[in-house]
């Protein structure tokens, strides 16, 4: 039988992408099993899509009815050699080895990348990609003067950011480090799925400068650090450009918030973006989530602690707290930290096209309650973007004007405010009556929030869930899944520790299903059966759903493959 391919949309096409769910939909047989593999998902890029909103609403298999202890659990566990931050990936029916297979991509912090089979386990092929002569850095490399011992990552940093895979042009792009010695890089690589090889031009060390008398300027020119700046957000992957975000390790000053953007044929450096060239600091990191875009090419973005506006007087070398005083003007487009953007290439750079900076913004930098901590995502179909704060609330904005900044009132389309600390990873599902915003921050409860399209606002009185969260300072990391806004199929995803802190430390992990729904009601958890045991939570890595299986990364050297039994 000719395989036949029904492509909807795919990151990597050089045409504009949506950002509805999900990204690839495909047929073709499987000439090794024999068996017809109708419409299987490939899961491309962190949280599913550009628009970030973690919805698979292609899934078929797992409904309301059998994720239950009876038919739903572990089916095998794939090891590897490190922990894993990036979220696993997934491209269906691709040719390799004997046939045509499900293949499952994972990076671990050893700067290793596997393809395995998603649905049998087998391994087609791993590499390490860590220069030669070189290793990994590890924390012990991260200690400031302030930040001792630096536990924010157990030990190695090689691939920490969830890679993006072009599925046409069979490549997957990631960043890796390496060091020698005192000196330390990072490089963007773009791999042959298939093979594992190196594509033409691959790899490209990571360097850039903008003009600027900020933190750790040279001559009035300040350069991207590849010690200090770590690369944690997901990559994207927008109309034909490789967009890598950058934030820090531990705040260790001189660093800056950079978006740098790819060729992703030539892998020639295009954009070059610095939200502080003349201030400190504005990190973009958003608890691991990408950055979010739009089908024009339009980047959604929030910043962290640092400079906003002008400064009026630059002193260096702080902490995120030490531009404590009013800016000479916080509406310079020279300093955006604390603040959610919307950035349009222009020429080499990108533009402020609309921007929303909260009237507390000094309250935020000096408290240490940045703005750019929980992941953000544009809800489908609509002109609107979620983003959170430290402080607890959670802004909804229209992502084509913002509100700006204005001393006296937030110009949000709506400010909820919530008793917790928003270290998480958000998610979106439409039902058939009922679209909903669910959010699980530490110390908090799981909520769903419905979307009212009559006045584009959340209604304020969520649904709860009365389940035990996650403590400490790391929140849930949920995804969800649907067979479209068919009843009886959605399904939140939730995975966080179950005791302790997982900021800094290694605790152990739960994985939880609700139904979409109705919250209240819990379907499954990890803690239900020995058997399906999770191991070490991986703090900001969501599980992946495609194809009837749940894949969920683990700080225990494995990635766990759950599905019915």
């Amino acid at each position: 039988m000719l395989p036949i391919l029904l492509i909807a949309a795919c990151l990597g096409c050089k045409k504009k992408e949506p950002v509805g769910p999900p990204v690839v939909v495909i047929t073709k047989t499987d000439t090794t099993f024999g068996q017809q593999n109708n419409e299987h998902i490939s899961v491309l890029t962190q949280h599913n899509d550009n628009s970030r909103a973690g919805l698979n609403n292609q899934e078929t298999v797992l409904t309301t009815s059998n994720v239950n202890s009876s038919q739903f659990g572990k089916l095998f566990s794939l090891t590897v050699d490190d922990e894993v931050y990036a979220q696993p990936l997934v491209v269906s029916n691709l040719t390799i080895g004997s046939g045509m297979h499900n293949v499952l991509f994972i990076a671990t912090v050893n700067n290793t990348v596997y393809a395995f089979d998603a649905d049998k386990g087998r391994l087609y092929w791993k590499k390490n990609f860590t220069e030669l002569g070189m290793n990994p850095p590890n924390s012990n490399d991260m200690a400031s003067s302030w930040c001792t011992p630096y536990n924010n990552i157990t030990y190695h940093i090689g691939i920490i950011g969830t890679p993006v895979i072009d599925s046409l042009a069979q490549t997957i792009y990631f960043v890796a480090r390496s060091k020698n010695g005192s000196a330390f890089f990072q490089y963007l690589h773009a791999v042959n799925i298939v093979t594992g090889a190196e594509q033409p031009g691959s790899p490209v060390m990571i360097t850039a400068n903008v003009p600027g008398t900020g933190d750790g300027n040279i001559n009035s020119v300040v350069s991207f650090d590849p010690l200090r700046n770590n690369q944690r957000q997901g990559l994207a992957l927008v109309n034909g450009v490789v967009y890598i975000s950058f934030a820090s390790h531990c705040d260790w000053n001189p660093y800056h918030g950079w978006i740098l953007g790819y060729n992703s044929t030539t892998l020639q450096q295009q954009i070059v973006y610095n939200d502080t060239p003349n201030g400190e600091e504005g990190g973009l990191w958003e608890s691991g989530m990408g950055i979010a875009a739009d089908p024009q090419g339009n980047l959604y973005v929030v910043t962290g602690n640092g400079t906003v506006g002008k400064p009026s007087t630059y002193t260096g070398g702080g902490n995120g707290t030490n531009e404590t005083g009013s800016s000479a003007d916080p509406t310079d487009p020279a300093g955006r930290s604390e603040s959610a953007m919307k950035l349009t290439p222009s020429g080499n750079t990108l533009q402020i096209s609309s921007y929303f900076t909260p009237t507390n913004y000094v309250d935020l930098n000096v408290n240490d309650l940045d703005y750019g901590v929980m992941g953000t995502l544009l809800i489908p179909n609509s002109s609107y973007y979620v983003t959170g704060a430290k402080n607890g609330n959670l802004y909804l904005l229209n992502k084509d004007n913002m509100g700006g900044y204005d001393a006296v009132f937030d110009h949000a389309q709506q400010l909820i405010p919530l008793n917790a600390s928003m270290h998480c990873q958000p998610a979106y599902y439409k039902g058939s009556t009922t679209e909903f915003f669910y959010v699980w921050s530490e110390n908090d409860q799981l909520r769903a929030f419905s979307f009212d399209r009559g006045s584009n606002k959340f209604i304020t009185n969520p649904i709860a869930s009365t389940v035990p969260g996650p403590t400490g300072q790391s929140g849930a990391v949920l995804s969800v899944s649907g067979n479209g806004t068919k009843d009886g199929t959605g399904i939140v995803w939730a995975s966080y520790a179950m005791s302790g802190d997982a900021e800094s430390f290694l605790t152990p992990g739960v994985l939880r299903a609700f139904d979409a729904n109705n919250v209240t009601k819990e379907l499954w958890n990890s803690a239900q059966n020995s058997a399906d045991f999770v191991g070490n939570y991986a703090k900001f890595s969501p599980p992946t759903i495609a194809n009837g299986h749940v894949y969920l990364a683990t700080f225990s050297n494995r990635v766990i493959v759950y599905g019915l039994k």
